[in-house]
Order: structure tokens, then C-alpha cells, then sequence
């Protein structure tokens, strides 16, 4: 499929519909807590099928163009939300009233000005080439082309240096590590960047004034992949606290994704179809490279569910999901909208039927919903309401987080946070665990839990930055498949049965939380094999 625009949303009517979103909710009901739950097995089967999928396809469908963090179909799609938790009878729990909380993000990016000038010919930036590493330079010389397997030597001093990307060279590089993701095409990725590197080192080594990287015609698709990371650029967001610093996002990056720290020449990569004209006489070429920034907003869409118990209901059970996707990319078997079905509708979706569970049998704590947008750029949102929450951090017991919880096999599923160095509270995963006995009965794939795991699957989540502030924190997903991050991320793909599963595991679970008597404990000597970026 191609994409399809929807119809055009003036400023005036998205803030329209931005102020029916934060009319209040009806206030829910005080209820007493029932000795024998009955309720929240009523709160079970209000989690349907139906409801699932009708949003479902609703929040991944094209029309929504794939909720790109920082851009209009993000809001669009964070309006939706809002939309929906209201008609569900949740209240607003977000700045002033609303359902929404405002954050900013700095958008640094190679800029579209940047050009390379080969003889008569002008070639454009991310169309023919992208730039490793995000810099500025202008700079003229001539240029030299090394034999394909040659490395360049003191010839190329003072010259701009071209050389070829070439499958033999990568394979040449013998074993990799692994990389996140399935399939090969990580592999071969993992391959082009460890020799852009090697290249770009050597050119430098070598006095070159740049380095003109062409790829192999059949590494074409990366190109693809990396021109559209290049133009999306990084995404800071403002000053975390507790640290003082930038926040950085782990799909952000606006250079090569993976390399490490370009080489202090510009280095640029050349889709496979420039090399006759980079080869033309005259052999000169003239780079212009400049860096464009630019500030956008971003939202998390917050609601609550009082509780009933007026000496517990000022503590909450906090449910996380993202809402935001990966938007519209370059096309891929005819498709340029990356829809991010499981990847996080599942879970945003899956945060209203809680949300509709809940409000149907409220629990003697509160119930927190945060829908945390732009996390695809770097967890942004769930690190800005870890340090900017809109109630007492010390009164959130638990976060229940999900991250891609619709796929792989129907039977099987994962908890993250629940084996040391990563369990922040042995309580929270017992109760957790029990609920899926329970409830659920999912067999526990526990390997994408440990620091041995490829993937680092537990720091690519939003419930990270609560465990960081010392919050009791958890991680629910059916994990990785292959088409994680890729057009092919439909609804259709999504299997219904297991996302009405998966959620009910994580309702019951809040729901065993939110009635305890007792609060989750953080364990004593919590500490991640990783820094956290954010401190209590």
C-alpha cells in the first residue's frame, strides 16, 4: 500500500479538538473494596476482543500515518487517546486539568542545504548521500579513487578520497557481535558499519580532506535505512533532573546508526548509483555541509481512576505505554507508512481496556494511565514524567509498563524486571508472576531478561526511568519479531486472542497491587549494569 493523506487538520480545529479531550470525565463511583475480588474478575471480562481490535485498528491505522514523536500525527494520534480515555470515564491526571502533559524536543539534523558539488553535476542531501556523523564543513579539492580492496596511503593527502562499500570487503570483516534485532540484514549492517568506520579511519589516517563512501549496489537498502535516520536527525529533550545533562534517544541518532564517534573528517556515504560521476573529469569536487536545529513538542497523554479507599487512593498503580511509531519512511515493498501495530498500539490500546476494567471495578488505589509519547526517539516522555510527574513521585507504588505485547507465539511472553541485576522489587514481580498463574498461565521466556541478552531488550523501554528514580518497575512484551520497525507492522498481523491475554496479566496484576494492603518494595542494593540517565 502507499500512503494515503488524510484530510487536512487546521491549527484551529486540532486545538478544538484538544479542548474537547480535556473536558473532565465522569467522576467514577466510590466503591469498598470486595473480600473476594469479584470485582476484579468483573474488571476481567470488561477487557474484550472487540473493544481491542476496534482501537486497534483505529491507532494503527494509515490514517494515523504511523504517530511519528514530535510531529502533528503524533498529536493527532495523543488527541485519539485522550479522546478515548475520556469516553471510557477516565479523569484528566495531566498539566492544568487536561490529559495532556507538554514537553519540548531539540531537533538537531544535517540540513537538506547540504550539498555536494562533482564537476557540473549538484548532489543532494539524503537523496545521494548522507553524512556519518552530524557536522558542518566546506571545503573544495581533488578528487582520488582507491582500487577496490587498496587502502589509501600518502597519495591522498590533501585530497578528497573515494572508495567502494563493497560485499567482499564486508565479509572480509569475519565475525560481528550482534546487534538488536532479527534477521540478517542486522548482520549486514552491523558489517557497513564496522568498515565506514575502518575506511573513514584510514582516509583520515591517511591526510585525506574527506572520505566519499559509495555502497555496493546490493547494500542499497541501507542506504535507504540510513537517509531516512539522517534526516530525522537527534532528539534532546530538556534538562533531565537529578543530572543536569541532555537527553540523548536510542533510535535518534541522525548519522549512520551504530558508529562510533566520527572521525574529525567529514565522511560521507554515496548511494551506489553517484560512482561515475564522483569518477568524471574534471575530478574535483566542492562540500557544502551545515546543521539545521529546530524545537518541537511533544505530549504524554495522563488519566486516573480514583481508588476507593480514602486512606490509599492518594497512592497509584501507574499503567505505561508509548503511543508514538516510527511514521512515514522510505517505501518498502510498496508500503512508506510504518503503522507500529505491536509496536505500540498494542499497548496503548490495551491501556484503554485496562483503563475501561478499572473504572468498571476500581481498586483501593488509584490507577495512573500515561500514555508517554516519543519514545522511539529516545524514551523521551516516560524520562519526562519520571522528573516532572503530575503527582507525588513518592505516591506512584508500581509502574506496569508494556512495549509490543501482540505477537510470536501464542502461549509465551515475557517479564522483564524480574531476575537480578534488573528486578528493582521482588514483591512487584511476585505479584506479578502469581497473576499470570493465576489469570494468564503464559510460559515465561526469562532469557531477553539477563545481561548476557543480545538485544539489551530492558533499557529500550519506558519503564526504565522509573526504575532509575527508585520506582517499583516492571516490563510485560511478547518481544521482538521481524517486523519490529519495519512497514509491515500491520494490525492485521496483531493475534487478538493473545493481546486480550497479555492485557488481562497486566490488569490483574495492577489490580492485586492496587487492593494490597501493602505498598511494593524497592530490593535493598537495586543497582543496573548500565547508568541510569536520570537519578532519584
Amino acid at each position: 500500500m502507499t500512503i494515503r493523506h488524510p484530510a487536512p487538520h487546521t491549527l484551529g480545529a486540532m486545538l478544538l479538538a484538544l479542548a474537547a479531550a480535556c473536558a473532565p470525565a465522569t467522576p467514577s463511583p466510590s466503591r469498598a473494596p470486595s473480600a473476594d475480588r469479584a470485582a476484579g474478575a468483573a474488571g476481567l471480562q470488561r477487557i474484550t476482543e472487540a473493544d481491542l481490535r476496534r482501537d486497534l485498528f483505529a491507532m494503527a491505522g494509515d490514517e494515523m500515518r504511523g504517530r511519528q514523536g514530535g510531529t502533528l500525527d503524533e498529536m493527532r494520534a495523543s488527541v485519539w487517546v485522550a479522546e478515548r480515555a475520556r469516553e471510557a470515564g477516565l479523569e484528566p491526571a495531566g498539566d492544568d486539568g487536561t490529559y495532556f502533559q507538554f514537553f519540548s524536543l531539540a531537533r538537531t539534523t544535517q540540513s537538506e542545504e547540504s550539498a555536494v558539488i562533482a564537476g557540473a553535476g549538484r548532489l543532494r542531501f539524503p537523496v545521494d548521500f548522507v553524512v556519518t556523523g552530524r557536522t558542518s564543513a566546506f571545503l573544495e579539492g581533488p578528487i582520488v579513487v582507491v582500487a577496490d580492496g587498496a587502502r589509501p596511503d600518502a597519495s591522498v593527502a590533501g585530497r578528497i578520497v573515494v572508495m567502494k562499500l563493497t560485499a567482499a570487503a564486508a565479509a572480509a570483516l569475519g565475525d560481528v557481535p550482534a546487534r538488536r534485532g532479527p534477521g540478517p540484514q542486522e548482520e549486514t549492517a552491523v558489517r557497513l558499519q564496522q568498515l565506514i568506520a575502518q575506511q573513514g579511519n584510514a582516509a583520515r589516517d591517511a591526510g585525506a580532506l574527506a572520505a566519499f563512501l559509495v555502497v555496493d549496489p546490493s547494500f542499497e537498502p541501507y542506504f535507504l535505512a540510513v537517509s531516512g535516520q539522517a534526516v530525522r536527525g537527534q532528539y534532546l529533550r530538556d534538562s533531565i533532573p537529578g543530572t543536569g545533562a541532555q537527553g540523548g534517544g536510542r533510535g535518534g541518532g541522525g548519522g549512520v546508526a551504530g558508529q562510533v564517534a566520527a572521525p574529525p573528517i567529514p565522511v560521507l556515504l554515496f548511494r551506489s548509483g553517484v560512482l561515475s560521476q564522483l569518477q568524471a573529469s574534471p575530478a574535483t569536487a566542492r562540500v557544502q555541509l551545515s546543521i539545521d536545529r529546530f524545537t518541537y513538542p511533544s505530549v504524554n497523554v495522563v488519566a486516573k481512576v480514583p481508588g476507593t479507599d480514602p486512606s490509599l487512593r492518594n497512592e497509584y498503580v501507574l499503567y505505561s505505554a508509548h503511543q508514538d511509531h516510527d511514521g512515514v519512511r522510505h517505501i518498502v515493498d510498496g508500503d512508506s507508512i510504518w503503522n507500529g501495530a505491536d509496536d505500540n498500539a498494542t499497548v496503548a490500546v490495551a491501556l484503554l481496556a485496562i483503563g475501561r476494567a478499572v473504572r468498571a471495578a476500581p481498586t483501593r488505589r488509584s490507577a495512573l494511565f500515561v500514555w508517554h509519547g516519543s519514545e522511539e526517539r529516545g524514551l523521551h516522555g516516560s524520562y519526562w514524567f519520571a522528573g516532572h510527574p503530575t503527582v507525588a513521585r513518592a505516591s506512584i507504588v508500581a509502574v506496569l509498563n508494556g512495549d509490543m505485547i501482540g505477537r510470536n507465539h501464542p502461549d509465551t511472553a515475557a517479564l522483564l524486571g524480574s531476575q537480578p541485576p534488573h528486578r528493582n522489587s521482588s514483591s512487584l514481580a511476585k505479584a506479578a508472576l502469581t497473576a499470570n498463574d493465576r489469570v494468564t498461565r503464559f510460559v515465561i521466556d526469562s532469557s531477553w531478561d539477563r545481561t548476557t541478552h543480545r538485544e539489551g531488550w530492558y533499557f529500550r523501554s519506558d519503564h526504565l526511568p522509573y526504575a532509575c528514580v527508585g520506582v517499583p518497575a516492571l516490563f510485560f512484551t511478547t518481544l521482538l519479531h521481524a517486523d519490529y520497525h519495519t512497514p509491515k507492522d500491520e494490525p492485521d498481523r496483531i493475534d487478538i486472542v493473545k493481546l486480550r491475554r497479555m492485557t488481562q496479566w497486566m490488569y490483574a496484576t495492577g489490580d492485586a497491587v492496587g487492593n494490597a494492603s501493602d505498598r511494593p518494595t524497592v530490593d535493598p542494593g537495586f543497582q543496573l549494569e548500565r547508568p541510569c540517565m536520570i537519578r532519584p
